[in-house]
């Protein structure tokens, strides 16, 4: 992997575009001169465009005049894009590109560019969780991961919000070259090589935000004051005076979720929270949250973030503070 592009349009995420680059350029000091990283910025038009923060970057070509194949292709993302169309010469532009380069792929919502672009289908993907549904309902064929930092498909990489497109260079720069590479640079911009965990240790229960007085925030404040309680449907039912079918239904509409889903979640951000900021045994902690036992959580942290309670612990607990 040796020409890694980045596509830019009016209002894109500054971050999307500097910090994927900022990991290559980096890998150059290691790389002799015929390894080194060619960098190119490729505009959805020509002359100065100006990203969201109003920072203004200049790209080295409109794609009209772009090349057709890299080893690396990535659109980058930017807040107005789950709800903006671009020119459908852009879509078959990117269409043939992708086909041609080595990787693809997106970073942030950039996902949504690709597919329009018809490049989604059936593949597994993710996006930053706070446009995953969207996503999903843009693209029904595509399978969203949304508590992905990254995901690769093939040669389809795509990365979660923002920063996670530093994770995903890291990885594909690790795959390119080896680990050592990867974590020189990752120490050169005081990053981790690889961060444990997805995206919901960013987002709080990956939910929308409900009125304060609705059922779904009823239910929730109801799981986070009761977590080694019963939180079985039929009785989370009752706290919302509704039934089962009504209650799961409100969930689908208000906090694109179920109220199982929920209730493991808060389990598990209990669970994490005590791990970060006590030495409490697993055991205990699991009863503490209302997992039962350690087995239990420990498969729900497999499942939900990659890792076992203890290898949680050891990445994020927290030193106690100089005054204690």
């Amino acid at each position: 992997m040796t020409t890694v592009a980045i596509l830019v349009f009016p209002d894109v995420q500054a971050l999307d575009v500097t910090g994927p680059l900022d990991v290559f350029a980096e890998a150059n000091k290691f790389l002799a001169p015929d390894q080194r990283f060619q960098l190119e910025i490729i505009g959805t038009e020509a002359g100065p465009i100006r990203c969201s923060n109003g920072l203004e970057i200049r790209a080295d070509l409109a794609y009209p005049s772009a090349h057709r194949q890299y080893d690396l292709l990535l659109v980058a993302g930017g807040p107005s894009l789950p709800c903006r169309k671009f020119d459908e010469s852009l879509y078959a532009w990117l269409r043939e590109a992708a086909g041609a380069s080595a990787c693809f792929g997106s970073i942030c919502n950039g996902a949504f560019v690709l597919a329009h672009a018809g490049l989604l289908d059936g593949r597994r993907v993710t996006t930053h969780w706070n446009d995953a549904d969207a996503l999903s309902r843009d693209c029904p064929s595509a399978i969203v991961c949304a508590d992905r930092l990254y995901v690769r498909d093939g040669k389809l990489v795509t990365s979660a919000g923002v920063t996670a497109g530093i994770d995903m260079s890291l990885y594909l720069l690790a795959a390119a070259h080896g680990p050592e590479l990867a974590l020189n640079v990752a120490r050169r911009l005081l990053l981790f090589t690889h961060r444990a965990g997805g995206q919901s240790q960013f987002s709080h229960f990956l939910t929308p935000y409900v009125e304060p007085e609705s059922p779904v925030a009823q239910v929730r404040q109801h799981v986070l004051a009761n977590l080694r309680g019963d939180l079985s449907l039929a009785a989370l039912a009752r706290v919302a005076n509704m039934s089962v079918r009504n209650l799961t239904r409100v969930f689908a509409r208000d906090a694109r979720t179920n109220p199982t889903e929920l209730v493991e979640r808060a389990r598990l951000d209990a669970a994490r929270a005590l791990l970060e900021t006590t030495a409490q045994p697993v055991k205990t902690i699991a009863y503490e949250c209302g997992f039962g036992d350690a087995h239990r959580m420990r498969a729900v942290f497999r499942r939900r973030l990659g890792l076992s309670p203890q290898e949680y612990r050891a990445h994020f607990l927290q030193p106690p503070s100089a005054d204690q």
